[in-house]
């Protein structure tokens, strides 16, 4: 997957959302900064594209509208 700072949020598919969701899950990165990216990408998907994070809301640990 790119960069966060080069990702366009708009070309992500729910399968690639539901990628991302699933490693965040599984909790089984090699270094802190990989579970940070992940966590910071699903938190700019959440916010750009709602609809696709919203069944991952519960790994962001924040409320529908939190920030809004």
């Amino acid at each position: 997957m790119a960069n966060l700072e080069q990702l366009n949020v708009s070309t992500l598919t729910a399968a690639d959302v539901a990628a991302i969701a699933a490693r965040l899950e599984a909790d089984e990165y090699t270094t802190t900064s990989e579970e940070l990216r992940d966590w910071h990408l699903l938190r700019a998907i959440a916010f750009r594209r709602p609809e696709l994070a919203e069944p991952y809301f519960y790994l962001l640990d924040m409320e529908a509208y939190d920030e809004a």
